[in-house]
C-alpha cells in the first residue's frame, strides 16, 4: 500500500468508527485538539495523520492499534467497487448495480477495474498539479524540483517561495520597527515623514517629474545619483506605499537581506530574486506603513473590518488586504487568509493561498465573490463558497475604481478579495448569519477544467473529470456541463448503442 493510499485507509477508517460511535465530528476535533476543518481533511485522505495524533485518536475510540492497522485496506470487492461509483467519471458512464454485481462475480477482474480507475486517478492527479502550476517535486522553499511543470513561470515561483515561507518574514518585521522608532513614525504615517526618512537615512532627494509621453512609469530609483523620482498623479495614499517600497529597497541593499533570505536557495528562473526582491520590498512598506503589534490589536478590535483599517491607517484597502495575509507571527496569530486580486476579464493578477485553497492557471471559477463583486462595484460582496468536496470557505471582495482623467476606461478596475475557512467567519466584522452552510454557500470550484460539478449553469468549459457524452436531444442550462447517463435517458442510450453497432 503505497503512502496516499495508506492516507486514504487510516482516515476513512477512523471516519467509520467515529461514525459507529455516533460521535460528531466537531466534538471529536475538539477532545483531539484539533479543528474540524483539519480532522475533515484526514478523514478524506488528504492530509498525512501525525503518528502522536492518531495513537491519541485510537485511545479516544477504545481501539487496538494492532487491529486497527491490520484491518486498513481490507473490505469486499463489490464494496470498493461502490465506491467508485461516487466518482465524477464513473457517474458520466452507463454502469449500473446489477452491472457492479456481475463484476463481483468475478474478483480478479473487479480488482483490475479498480487498480485501472485508481491508476487513472493518480494520473488526473498529476495533470491538475501541472495546471495548477505546482511541480510536486518543489523544494522545502518551494523553489525547484524535476517534477516543476515546463509552464513553470517566475511569478508562479515566487508565490510558491511566499507560500513556503507563510507570507513571514521577521526580518523584515524587525527592520520596519526599528525604522519606526528611530524616526518616531506617526500611526498614521505620512509621505512628508518618508520623504524626510529616505534623506536623512540614505541621503537621497526626492522630486516629482513626468516619464516621457506616453510613459506609465511612477518611481525610479537611481542608486548613482541618489534620487527617487516619482509621478506627480500620484495620491496621498498611493504616494506613500511607494515612498516606503523605496525604503525597502535600500535597506535590503544596504542589509544584504534578500540573500539572508533566500539562504542560498537556487532558483530555476533568474528573474526569480529580483521578483521576491520587490516583493520583500513591499512587504517591508505593510510593515512601516502598518506596524505589526499596533496592526494586529486595531485588527482584533475591528474584527477584520478591512476598510475601517484603511481609514484608520491612511492606507488603501489593497495594502491592508495584503498586510492581513502577513499576520504569522506565532506569538500574534492573525485568521489565515487567501488573498485574490482580480480585473474585469476575471485574469488573477495577484494570488495568496494562506488557508489551504488551490488555484488553477486556466481560469478561476466564475462563482468566486472577487470576480461577483463587479456587480455591485460600490459594495462588499460576500458568500459562503463551498468546494466539490465540501470544503467551505468564507469570502469577501470589494471594487478598487482608479479613474484617470476622469476616465474608468483609461484607468483601472480591479476586486480585491480575500477568503478563510469557513469556521473563521465568527472573528470577522463581515461574516454572515448562517444556520446551514449546505443551503447557504454557493458552490464553486477551483476552475471549470478540473471541476466535478455535473450541473453549473457558469460552466465556460467541458471537465477532464468527465467522458465525454453529448446527446443532441437533451441540453443542460449550461452546453458544457456534462450529460449523466440518466438524464439522457433510455432512447438516448439505445440511440447511442444502434450507432455504436
Amino acid at each position: 500500500m503505497n503512502e496516499s493510499s495508506l492516507n486514504a485507509s487510516v482516515g476513512l477508517k477512523l471516519r467509520t468508527v467515529r461514525l459507529q460511535r455516533h460521535v460528531k465530528q466537531a466534538d471529536a476535533a475538539r477532545d483531539l485538539g484539533v479543528s474540524p476543518a483539519y480532522l475533515n481533511l484526514i478523514e478524506k485522505g488528504k492530509r498525512v495523520m501525525p503518528f502522536p495524533l492518531l495513537w491519541k485518536a485510537l485511545r479516544y475510540f477504545d481501539q487496538d492499534p494492532e487491529q486497527f492497522m491490520g484491518s486498513l485496506g481490507q473490505g469486499p470487492v463489490d464494496e470498493t467497487l461502490a465506491k467508485l461509483l461516487d466518482e465524477p467519471l464513473l457517474k458520466s458512464l452507463e454502469i449500473d448495480p446489477e452491472d457492479l454485481q456481475h463484476l463481483s462475480a468475478e474478483p480478479k477482474l473487479a480488482g483490475t477495474v479498480a487498480a485501472l480507475f485508481n491508476l487513472y486517478k493518480n494520473t488526473r492527479t498529476q495533470l491538475e498539479k501541472v495546471a495548477s502550476q505546482r511541480g510536486a517535486g518543489t523544494g522545502a522553499g518551494g523553489m525547484q524540483g524535476a517534477d516543476v511543470p515546463l509552464d513553470y513561470s517566475p511569478f508562479d515561483e515566487v508565490s510558491d517561495f511566499l507560500q513556503a515561507k507563510r507570507n513571514w518574514f521577521p526580518e523584515l518585521e524587525e527592520e520596519a520597527e526599528r525604522v519606526r522608532r528611530d524616526f518616531a513614525l506617526d500611526r498614521q504615517v505620512t509621505s512628508h515623514q518618508l520623504v524626510k526618512l529616505l534623506a536623512d537615512r540614505f541621503g537621497y532627494r526626492v522630486e516629482f517629474a513626468s516619464g516621457p509621453a506616453g510613459s506609465s512609469v511612477v518611481r525610479r530609483l537611481d542608486p548613482e545619483t541618489q534620487t527617487l523620482t516619482l509621478s506627480p498623479t500620484l495620491t496621498e495614499q498611493p504616494l506613500k506605499f511607494q515612498l516606503a517600497t523605496s525604503l525597502g529597497l535600500l535597506v535590503m541593499d544596504r542589509d544584504r537581506l534578500l540573500e539572508s533570505i533566500l539562504g542560498g536557495t537556487r532558483t530555476r528562473h533568474a528573474e526569480t530574486p529580483k521578483l521576491i526582491k520587490v516583493n520583500l520590498a513591499n512587504y517591508f512598506a505593510g510593515g512601516l506603513l502598518l506596524s505589526y503589534g499596533d496592526f494586529f490589536r486595531e485588527v482584533q478590535r475591528t474584527r477584520y473590518d478591512v476598510e475601517l483599517l484603511s481609514q484608520i491607517y491612511g492606507t488603501t484597502y489593497e495594502t491592508v488586504a495584503h498586510r492581513l495575509c502577513n499576520l504569522s507571527d506565532p506569538k500574534q496569530l492573525g485568521v489565515p487568509f487567501h488573498f485574490l486580486r482580480a480585473d474585469l476579464a476575471g485574469n488573477i493578477s495577484k494570488r495568496y493561498s494562506g488557508d489551504g485553497l488551490k488555484f488553477a492557471s486556466g481560469g478561476s471559477c466564475g462563482k468566486w465573490a472577487v470576480h461577483l463583486a463587479f456587480l455591485n462595484p460600490s459594495q462588499l460582496t460576500r458568500q459562503y463558497s463551498m468546494m466539490p468536496d465540501g470544503t467551505t470557505y468564507f469570502c469577501f471582495a470589494k471594487v478598487q475604481l482608479q479613474p484617470i482623467g476622469g476616465s474608468i476606461v483609461h484607468g483601472t478596475a480591479y476586486s480585491i478579495g480575500l477568503g478563510t475557512n469557513a469556521e473563521n467567519a465568527q472573528f470577522l466584522a463581515y461574516g454572515l448569519p448562517t444556520t446551514d452552510l449546505r443551503r447557504d454557500a454557493v458552490p464553486t470550484g477551483i476552475g471549470c477544467r478540473f471541476c466535478e460539478r455535473t450541473d453549473c449553469n457558469q460552466r465556460a468549459a467541458a471537465s477532464y473529470r468527465f467522458a465525454f457524452s453529448f446527446d443532441e436531444y437533451t441540453k443542460k442550462d449550461c452546453f458544457f456541463s456534462p450529460l449523466l447517463v440518466h438524464e439522457a435517458g433510455k432512447d438516448a442510450g439505445s440511440r447511442r448503442r444502434r450507432d455504436g453497432d
